[in-house]
């Protein structure tokens, strides 16, 4: 409990120990996952766990902690019944976020950008443009990467592996960009990282 505790913001402590203490679940801190930030498990020996990514960024390691102590509670009331993020898994994520939706433990630009998400919270608080873009600004790493977003339709960009795209247009959520090399369409998150050309 020691190192999570250490992980959120200072202010969020005691509020995030009476958690822990109320929902017993055993959490792991793992190393940084591209895919995920943290996840929610019920193993096959009938036990249930938490992995979250280790973190310089507390508000986000604490918005990842409420995030999978929500499905912990869905799955104590609801079992396998309820959809992974459902409305019973909304109103959970809002009950457990809000007394945290503070100025003291919340940047107040960060804090109104979370309260606007949790009107309907994603699956991934990666998946709100905004929150993500706010979020970034509290990360340890020098610069925020350029995103896709960023980017005019009709400029080109490139992945770390090497691909280029173009970026064409952007659908409701995705945009779709289309790989120089094959020709073949892709739709990419906004906030995926890219390298601009």
């Amino acid at each position: 409990m020691d190192l999570v505790l250490k992980s959120v913001p200072h202010a969020a402590q005691q509020q995030v120990k009476a958690l822990l203490e109320h929902y017993p679940i055993a959490i792991k801190i793992t190393k940084h996952r591209l895919t995920k930030h943290g996840d929610f498990r019920m193993n096959p020996n009938g036990t249930t766990s938490i992995t979250i990514n280790a973190s310089t960024n507390p508000y986000r390691f604490l918005i990842t902690l409420l995030h999978e102590l929500a499905h912990f509670k869905v799955f104590l009331k609801y079992g396998r019944r309820a959809r992974p993020h459902g409305l019973e898994w909304k109103l959970a994520f809002r009950t457990l976020l809000l007394p945290f939706l503070q100025p003291n433990i919340f940047p107040d630009d960060l804090c109104s950008v979370l309260a606007r998400h949790m009107k309907n919270p994603k699956a991934s608080s990666d998946r709100d443009y905004n929150l993500f873009k706010a979020l970034q600004h509290w990360d340890e790493e020098s610069e925020p990467v350029p995103c896709v977003n960023d980017l005019h339709e009709g400029q080109t960009f490139r992945l770390e592996n090497g691909r280029r795209f173009v970026k064409i247009k952007k659908r409701r959520v995705r945009i779709e960009c289309k790989e120089i090399k094959t020709g073949r369409i892709y739709l990419f998150s906004p906030h995926a990282g890219i390298i601009p050309e």
